[in-house]
């Protein structure tokens, strides 16, 4: 089992809970993005994939190389709903658990609201990243480790 982050965007409140996941559990974490992402100097559990830039380029390298059974951490729902349909478990930052009973109507709130906003209706985007977000990231987390662990 790994854990991969869709690194672009994943705050770093959610990188130094995975580290420290990764740390107590010996488990290996892999970041992707667009970009070189710094990782913690004292674990070579951790390693950063810089993928070219353009656009979903991270995404397909996680999807191309993501196995059943490991953990991924993204907001973006199109790449969970692949991940989902892989038998990867999939988390949001905010401490959302996508699996198959959930992620196709995520998916289909997500393109509905793109269209609205393509159409040109004006929406607020998220709310600011807190300490509730992180709090239940790091829970949702914690459930999906020990249940993974005890059900390989």
């Amino acid at each position: 089992m790994q854990i991969w982050i869709d690194a672009d965007a994943a705050p770093r409140d959610v990188k130094e809970i995975v580290f420290r996941a990764s740390a107590r559990l010996n488990l290996p974490v892999i970041l992707v993005a667009n970009q070189s992402i710094a990782t913690p100097g004292n674990s070579s559990r951790i390693t950063s994939i810089a993928v070219p830039d353009g656009p979903n380029i991270a995404d397909k390298y996680i999807v191309d190389h993501a196995k059943p059974g490991d953990i991924c951490i993204t907001a973006d729902i199109p790449l969970a709903a692949q991940l989902v349909d892989q038998g990867v478990l999939v988390i949001e930052p905010r401490g959302e658990e996508f699996d198959d009973r959930n992620v196709k109507s995520r998916l289909a709130a997500r393109d509905l609201l793109d269209a609205a906003r393509g159409a040109g209706m004006e929406m607020s985007g998220p709310k600011p990243y807190g300490s509730k977000d992180k709090s239940a990231f790091a829970s949702t987390l914690d459930r999906v480790l020990t249940r993974r662990l005890k059900n390989p």
